[in-house]
């Protein structure tokens, strides 16, 4: 039973490939490497294929039989699905279009797919369940609002059975501090601040005047492990429960820009400047995930809840890399 994994070169990809193989299933990676790494597959079966690329992605896949297909590649950073919207879709539409069809195509019954709260656009609620509204104001979010509607209809006129999981904000890094969020330029803010405080430069602060109690941005923050750990779970859901799921991923408390800058400071011992910047286009005010339908249904827990054990892990990562 071999599982198809997609972008299993990047954060959350090489964290599920980690959790494969402690659970001893096989697995195939296929990733470009654009924003993945290498070295996070290193002696792992592993095609270096771009999704958009349908006829050498079949051609690279046609001798292997998939059980199911996990499928996290895509483009990730909100402010540039604005201004590379045409990349965006290219990237995150038709490579997803182009792997479901691959899925049909093979007989491949189950398929999970990463994707994001950003296709809720500004809650309408204090914690977010699946059924709000999907209304995304960033080209990210249109994205992955478009893959997760083209997968209902394909499962609903075919024998794919599919699960779509909404993450909120992944955080944290493996335990063996091998694995965690790398990327160049970075926009998360967790690893911002730790590279931050560890250059002693000026961290970017975007926007202090949304309506919340000190004016910066809420988000619902989830250890990467935890997230991981949802995927095999979803992929066990599938064995029993027909068609087309969605779940969400969070850990149902928001944290400020501002308290995660506060509880970086008192966690790592270190000073961190910084200043207020115009808000980015398209970045909400508040996402906090209601995630009891996944605790339910897909029997998920989480083992790594608190916000100070998801910075002390980023910030090991970020010491074995000498960042």
């Amino acid at each position: 039973m071999t599982i198809l994994v997609t972008g299993g070169a990047g954060y959350i990809g090489s964290h599920f490939i980690r959790l494969l193989e402690n659970k001893k299933k096989d697995f195939v990676i296929v990733d470009n490497l654009s924003t993945g790494h290498e070295k996070f597959i290193k002696d792992k079966k592993f095609i270096n294929v771009d999704l958009k690329d349908k006829e050498n992605l079949k051609k690279l896949l046609n001798d292997y039989n998939f059980s199911s297909i996990v499928h996290f590649a895509g483009l990730s950073i909100v402010k540039d699905s604005q201004s590379l919207a045409e990349n965006y879709y290219e990237n995150n539409v038709i490579g997803s279009k182009n792997i479901v069809e691959i899925a049909l195509e093979k007989n491949i019954r189950h398929f999970i797919f990463s994707s994001s709260a950003a296709v809720y656009g500004n809650p309408e609620e204090e914690s977010i369940k699946e059924s709000h509204p999907t209304k995304p104001i960033n080209n990210y979010g249109k994205n992955k609002l478009q893959v997760e509607n083209l997968l209902k209809q394909v499962s609903q006129e075919y024998p794919l059975d599919v699960v779509c999981l909404r993450y909120f904000n992944a955080a944290g890094a493996d335990k063996k501090g091998d694995l965690g969020e790398l990327r160049d330029p970075e926009t998360h803010l967790i690893p911002n601040i730790i590279k931050k405080a560890i250059s002693k430069d000026t961290l970017e602060v975007f926007g202090n005047n949304f309506k919340t109690p000190d004016g910066t941005c809420i988000r619902d923050y989830i250890h990467v492990s935890d997230l991981a750990e949802a995927h095999a779970k979803a992929l066990e859901f599938l064995t029993e429960n027909k068609g087309f799921h969605v779940f969400n991923l969070g850990n149902e408390r928001g944290f400020s820009n501002l308290e995660i800058i506060n509880t970086a400071q008192e966690v790592l011992k270190l000073k961190i400047n910084y200043r207020i910047q115009e808000p980015r286009e398209g970045d909400p005010a508040k996402l906090i995930a209601d995630s009891t339908r996944a605790k339910n249904l897909l029997k998920w827990t989480q083992s790594k809840t608190d916000i100070k054990e998801m910075i002390l892990s980023a910030y090991q990562f970020y010491q074995n890399e000498k960042i």
